[in-house]
């Protein structure tokens, strides 16, 4: 039986700068396949020093960058959406043969993540949704949606404002305290990185075939550190329920710049 919410919280690690030295202690005793999924207007260089984390501990761990983000946003373009993403994850799950996989997905990527789970199911061990978007029956993609299944206008009224009528700007919409404190030394750095994001991404609806994360371990990591705007629990969802790991974490959204090590310790716990 899965562990329940409230057996994985007491067991939770606390999170300190000793979770960072944890990180790089005693090899583990098992060593895991890592796919680690960045969230909106990111690209796989977020989980740099996570991935040097993992891969110091003998894990092997991929990155990629989605179609349209970080240094793959030359590629993006107004049909650039969900099953793209989706795509991009089956691909590297494909090319490199990839099995007994622990995917782990960041912000709005739960909802690609969840689809690349669906259709490589035999080859998951676990599914980690990292203050991200749990797609469950009334909530299949990144925008939520009115009763008849529209776009909320709230939405099309933001996306008027898109460059080029498609591409997601984050600094029109938010501030850099929205992922990190803004006196973190590692603040300009990301805010350097951040690039637009195809906003099909966000409003492609996804339709499952396998029942997605249902009935796969899985869990959840809270990053309840964050100052400016929790996550919100329409986002967490079905994840506080049975089945699942829930786990918090004192950081901000964008924990594995801010606290690499603690992740890397956390997901090595979900996952073992």
């Amino acid at each position: 039986m899965m562990p329940t919410r409230r057996t994985v919280l007491a067991a939770a690690p606390a999170v300190t700068v000793g979770c960072s030295q944890a990180a790089t202690s005693a090899k583990p005793a098992r060593r895991q396949t890592f796919l680690l999924v960045h969230g909106t207007w990111h690209g796989g260089w977020v989980w740099k020093e996570v991935r040097q984390y993992l891969r110091a501990r003998g894990h092997t761990v991929f990155t990629p960058t989605l179609t349209g983000c970080g240094e793959r946003v030359h590629l993006s373009a107004s049909d650039v959406g969900l099953e793209t993403h989706i795509t991009d994850l089956t691909n590297v799950i494909d090319f490199e043969e990839l099995s007994d996989i622990t995917i782990v997905a960041h912000s709005f990527s739960g909802v690609a993540m969840t689809g690349a789970v669906d259709r490589r199911r035999d080859r998951i061990r676990h599914v980690c949704f990292l203050d991200a978007l749990v797609p469950r029956l009334g909530r299949m993609s990144g925008v939520e949606r009115e009763a008849d299944g529209s776009i909320k206008t709230s939405f099309l009224e933001r996306q008027s404002g898109f460059i080029d009528g498609y591409k997601m700007d984050f600094f029109a919409d938010y501030p850099m305290k929205m992922l990190m404190p803004e006196d973190h030394p590692k603040t300009d750095w990301v805010a350097r990185h951040l690039s637009t994001h195809p906003a099909r991404a966000w409003t492609d609806e996804l339709t499952l075939s396998h029942g997605g994360w249902d009935g796969l371990s899985r869990s959840f990591i809270h990053c309840v550190g964050q100052d400016f705007a929790m996550t919100s629990e329409r986002m967490i969802g079905p994840a506080r329920g049975e089945g699942w790991q829930f786990l918090e974490l004192d950081a901000a959204r964008n924990a594995m710049v801010t606290h690499p090590g603690a992740v890397a310790s956390y997901l090595e716990r979900v996952a073992a």
